[in-house]
């Protein structure tokens, strides 16, 4: 008996089998009654059995198992499993495992048959493997996609709804340190209160730029014709007054006029210069230039310090890519996820410029930006 025949005559202890194994996974959300134990089971071996039935080139087979088998706009049974196994608290290993089950249960009821003396064809083994290997990676890739996109819909309800009471906290500290009605336990305790809400704000609206990266284009910039050089240097005032310790120098062309997006190009400031900040030596300044070089604007920050490391370097503008269990344990959850620079190259991409970073022992740490000045160049 072919094997797509055999699934078709046991389509009923095959899903009972799927169904049985299906109770035995352990969820956080309510038990999942018969139909939803089997969702989208059938479907998925009604696709294997056709695929089975398919005849297949030998170029079409190599395809197939280096994953570039034919896709459809037409979302398959095993892309819908995925993601109400998500929705139903099912892990992607768990779902994973449904996928080896099903493929013991099918091979091994088949193979009692041929021990029975029933012919089999080899073929067909071979098929079923790819077949659902093909269903399995396109589960993966769909509950992949439904993680991604609930994420990236969590990061932005959080980011919003926390913009209401930390603007509340932040008002009402600003109240306090400015009045002259206090005294000066209660002003200083009402500034460390103002500084470290303003940070938190910093964090949420970085939060909500990494879901605007993620959901679309990138960061959206309105552009306007404006001079950079009080910007960056109100910035690096700002900078020098909540890091009184640290020597900031300001080098600055007296004017830097162009087509920018001035709040925007106050992230890339504050958070390259931060960056410079955090992880220079303390002990030697950090150099902050700013200039007009063949029709861009180049800004650039320069400190001293312990070099970025080389397996971190190619990373340096990805957090996602510069995460992993080795660098958290050995740094400690303490150095963040380096969302700042990841911002700070989104802004400079949305403006048609560049960013790029060199580190040595020897030479220190330079971050470099290079902007059109206007729209013509971009």
């Amino acid at each position: 008996m072919r094997l797509s025949d055999f699934i078709d005559a046991n389509i009923e202890p095959i899903l009972q089998a799927w169904e049985d194994f299906a109770r035995t996974i352990d969820t956080p959300g309510a038990p999942l009654d018969a139909e939803g134990l089997r969702d989208h089971a059938e479907q998925m071996l009604n696709a294997i059995v056709i695929d089975l039935r398919t005849k297949q080139t030998a170029r079409e087979q190599i395809a197939k198992a280096q994953g570039n088998a034919p896709t459809t706009d037409i979302e398959t049974p095993a892309e819908t499993h995925a993601v109400t196994r998500l929705m139903a608290g099912f892990t992607i290993d768990q779902m994973v495992s449904e996928y080896r089950a099903l493929r013991t249960s099918v091979l091994g009821q088949w193979l009692k048959q041929i021990k029975a003396g029933t012919l089999m064809d080899i073929d067909d083994m071979t098929r079923f493997h790819e077949a659902i290997d093909q269903a399995l990676s396109e589960s993966i890739a769909s509950y992949s996609r439904a993680v991604d996109a609930s994420r990236n819909v969590f990061l932005g309800i959080l980011g919003h709804d926390l913009r209401t009471p930390l603007g509340a906290i932040l008002l009402g500290a600003d109240v306090l340190r400015r009045s002259e009605n206090v005294d000066a336990r209660v002003t200083k305790i009402s500034s460390q209160i103002f500084t470290s809400v303003q940070r938190a704000s910093q964090i949420v609206g970085d939060l909500l730029d990494l879901t605007r990266c993620q959901m679309g284009p990138g960061i959206p910039v309105r552009k306007e014709t404006l001079d950079l050089a009080p910007i960056c240097e109100r910035i690096v005032d700002e900078i020098r007054a909540f890091h009184p310790c640290t020597d900031i120098q300001f080098e600055k062309k007296a004017l830097v006029p162009g087509m920018f997006d001035g709040a925007r190009m106050e992230q890339v400031f504050s958070n390259i210069i931060s960056n410079a900040v955090q992880h220079g030596d303390g002990q030697r300044p950090i150099e902050v230039k700013l200039t007009v070089l063949e029709n861009d604007a180049v800004f650039s920050v320069h400190n001293s310090g312990e070099p970025i490391p080389d397996d971190v370097l190619p990373f340096i503008f990805n957090p996602m890519g510069r995460f992993s269990q080795h660098s958290f344990v050995e740094h400690g959850p303490s150095e963040g996820l380096g969302l700042g620079l990841f911002i700070a190259s989104e802004i400079v991409t949305s403006h048609g410029g560049v960013i790029d970073v060199t580190s040595t022992q020897s030479q220190g740490t330079t971050f470099i930006v290079r902007i059109p000045t206007c729209e013509s160049s971009v």
